[in-house]
């Protein structure tokens, strides 16, 4: 009894259940561009709690620690991927990790490399 199986993925085929990808792409365009204006309080305020708990260094906030780090441009969008409530933004100058919250997307990783077959080494992470 595949029918209702194969009915229903027709069915969600054919109604356009698409992946948003546009909003990542914006949190991450929103971020790089608070960094670009020297609003690091706002670039905070768009990172995931427990990257913006983790960045600091003991007697700094998180905009001095971001101020210090002097991630470089982001840059155009050049690629967008998202699995459940996780996507990778690939800008012309940084890779960034992000996670869906109900609030929206919110910065995980910035500053990110590929390292040949390794994960990725990021600047920012949680």
């Amino acid at each position: 009894m595949r029918f209702p199986f194969v009915v229903t993925a027709l069915v969600l085929a054919a109604t356009g259940c698409a992946v948003d990808t546009t909003s990542p792409a914006r949190a991450a365009e929103r971020f790089h561009a608070a960094l670009e204006a020297h609003q690091e309080d706002a670039a905070c305020g768009l990172l995931a709690r427990s990257t913006a708990e983790k960045l600091p260094d003991r007697g700094q906030t998180c905009a001095q620690a971001l101020g210090d780090l002097k991630l470089g441009p982001g840059g155009a969008v050049t690629e967008v991927s998202v699995w459940g409530k996780e996507a990778q933004v690939r800008l012309a100058g940084d890779t960034l990790f992000l996670h869906r919250f109900d609030d929206g997307w919110r910065v995980k990783a910035a500053g990110c490399r590929p390292v040949h077959d390794l994960p990725y080494e990021c600047e920012v992470e949680d």
